[in-house]
């Protein structure tokens, strides 16, 4: 199960909940395949709704790796990603937000 206030997301890849996180590596890496400048530039275009499923792939193969998964961006393509691609595009967004933000407290 994911611990959000370790930044961390689960994703559930062919039925078997994985755990992704944003570490220091996994967002260094994430810069180098974007083609985008800064990290900050990716949080706007997920602001905005301008992100595309490669800015998707990217992020969650880096929040994977950053949760010990040892997979690629090819392997992707051919699991079955529960909630399909508008949770993937979730988790994508949240992985960024639990990067740079504290999850608010919950009211339960």
């Amino acid at each position: 199960m994911a611990n959000p206030w370790a930044g961390e997301v689960e994703l559930v890849l062919d039925g078997r909940p994985h755990v992704c996180k944003l570490t220091l590596g996994a967002l260094a890496e994430l810069e180098a395949i974007l083609a985008t400048g800064t990290l900050v530039e990716l949080v706007e275009r997920f602001e905005n709704g301008g992100f595309s499923t490669r800015d998707v792939l990217a992020l969650l193969v880096a929040g994977l790796r950053g949760g010990g998964w040892e997979g690629r961006a090819a392997d992707l393509m051919t699991v079955d990603i529960g909630g399909g691609p508008v949770e993937a595009a979730r988790v994508a967004g949240e992985l960024l937000a639990r990067a740079f933000a504290m999850p608010a407290p919950s009211s339960q």
